[in-house]
C-alpha cells in the first residue's frame, strides 16, 4: 500500500519520465495490488497550482482529478478529523506546509508507504518514505 505525494501522482499521470527508477517500481506494484492512495489535499493542491497558472494540464483540472478518481487502482481518501489532527501532531517536523503534513498523515494512519522526491519528507522519521 502507497500514498502519493501530489508531485508524483502529477508525474506518473502526465510524466512519468520525471519518476525514479524505483518509484515507477513501487507503483506498478501498487497498481497490481490495486493500493494506490492519494489525499484529497491532493486534488485541492493540483487545483491551485492550475488556478494560479503554476500548472498546465492538457485537460481542465476538474476533468483532470475525475480520469485519476476513475482509475481502478487508485483511492482518493478524504481529510477526516483524525487525520487533520494527526497533521498538526507530527512529532519533530518543523516545516509548515500544510498539504504536506495533511499528505504525511494519511500514509501514517494507513501506515503506508509515502511515495515522494521531497527530501524533507523522506528525511523525517516517523514515516515509511520512498523514491
Amino acid at each position: 500500500m502507497i500514498v502519493l505525494d501530489t508531485h508524483v501522482l502529477l508525474w506518473w499521470l502526465s510524466n512519468p519520465e520525471n519518476l525514479s527508477s524505483k518509484a515507477a517500481e513501487i507503483i506498478e506494484k501498487s497498481m497490481k495490488d490495486r493500493a494506490i492512495y492519494v489525499s484529497s489535499i491532493s486534488a485541492w493542491e493540483i487545483a491551485m497550482l492550475s488556478s494560479r497558472g503554476r500548472l498546465e494540464l492538457t485537460i481542465d483540472v476538474d476533468d483532470w482529478i475525475a480520469a485519476a478518481e476513475s482509475l481502478p487502482f487508485v483511492y482518493f481518501v478524504p481529510v477526516n478529523n483524525r487525520i487533520a489532527i494527526k497533521s498538526v501532531h507530527l512529532p519533530d517536523f518543523a516545516h509548515p506546509d500544510p498539504a504536506d503534513r495533511i499528505i504525511i498523515a494519511t500514509a501514517l494512519s494507513l501506515r503506508a508507504t509515502l511515495v515522494t522526491k521531497d527530501r524533507r519528507i523522506l528525511d523525517y522519521p516517523h514515516v515509511t518514505a520512498s523514491w
